[in-house]
């Protein structure tokens, strides 16, 4: 299975990027789908889970923020982020589970910053 995050960048604070991770390989039978964050100088959290059924569920901090979606068709899940913080700036990692195990992908910098 191989992961490739895009769509982070710079942003100025109360704007929106929407993340998006495009999957290949052998993503059948996907349990959850997840974005995981690192700050700068911090461990790696998870920010945003998608189960198989589409139950969703988010970190306190980013919760009414932050949307988790899925695209099953195109192989792809999407962090649409709005209302963005500093305290949001970090690298974002996307990852999956399935039968095989866990997988991650590429991480994107997003940058939160006037």
């Amino acid at each position: 299975v191989q992961l490739q995050a895009s769509g982070g960048g710079l942003v100025q604070p109360g704007g929106s990027l929407r993340l998006s991770c495009l999957g290949s390989g052998s993503t059948a039978g996907v349990k959850i789908r997840s974005w995981y964050r690192q700050p700068p100088g911090a461990r790696r959290d998870v920010v945003a889970s998608i189960t198989a059924g589409g139950m969703t569920v988010y970190a306190d901090s980013v919760k009414g923020r932050f949307t988790i979606s899925r695209d099953i068709r195109s192989n792809t899940f999407y962090l649409q982020m709005n209302s963005l913080k500093p305290e949001d700036t970090a690298v974002y990692t996307c990852s999956l589970a399935n039968h095989l195990g866990q997988f991650w992908g590429s991480g994107t910098q997003v940058t939160v910053s006037s």
